[in-house]
């Protein structure tokens, strides 16, 4: 192969990984602001929660309690409206879909529920950790709740990304939270 062929190649190669890159970067971008709403409504529980138990200290019938003491109503309507904001600001500066942040915040924090409802059946105490569900459990909910406003926008890839990262920006912020004395542990 003629030095100039090599060069040119080596070019097209050099272009299609930078491209990869940018690629790969940019759906990491879309990724956080699509899921963003959800992780407000996740996160804001923790600085605006307590008082009155979202279960009302009822128990199920294994004898534990439904969700836990951490899963508050004051928790649960200041995430669903801080997430709600959040994703009617994205509405407004990304044109996603109207209700996509109410939609999206009302499954992160059902979501959120399930997992501790699951957590109890198993029984873990709140606030114990269960790894993978303590991480993904609101993001399924958000997923699933969006899907009738968020379907045209959503792929696979971006599905995939929102999967990938959000462990680890789960922990960071927990990590950051217990840091900061918002939380008794740092997961």
């Amino acid at each position: 192969m003629p030095f100039e062929d090599r060069r040119i190649r080596a070019t097209r190669v050099s272009y299609s990984v930078r491209d990869a890159t940018m690629d790969f970067g940019q759906l990491i971008v879309d990724a956080i602001l699509f899921i963003f709403p959800a992780y407000c409504a996740n996160a804001i529980p923790v600085i605006a929660g307590g008082g009155l138990p979202i279960d009302f200290g009822k128990k199920f019938r294994d004898g534990q309690p439904i969700f836990g003491k951490n899963k508050t109503c004051r928790g649960f309507i200041s995430g669903l409206i801080v997430g709600t904001l959040v994703g009617f600001a994205e509405t407004i500066l990304f044109q996603y879909p109207p209700l996509f942040g109410l939609f999206l915040s009302l499954g992160a924090l059902l979501g959120d529920l399930v997992g501790a409802f699951i957590k109890r059946r198993l029984g873990f105490a709140p606030g114990k950790l269960l790894p993978v569900v303590d991480q993904v459990d609101f993001i399924v909910g958000a997923v699933l709740l969006s899907l009738p406003v968020s379907f045209p926008s959503m792929s696979l890839e971006l599905l995939v990304a929102i999967f990938l990262i959000t462990p680890p920006i789960h922990l960071a912020t927990n990590f950051a939270a217990y840091k900061l004395g918002l939380k008794n542990n740092p997961w």
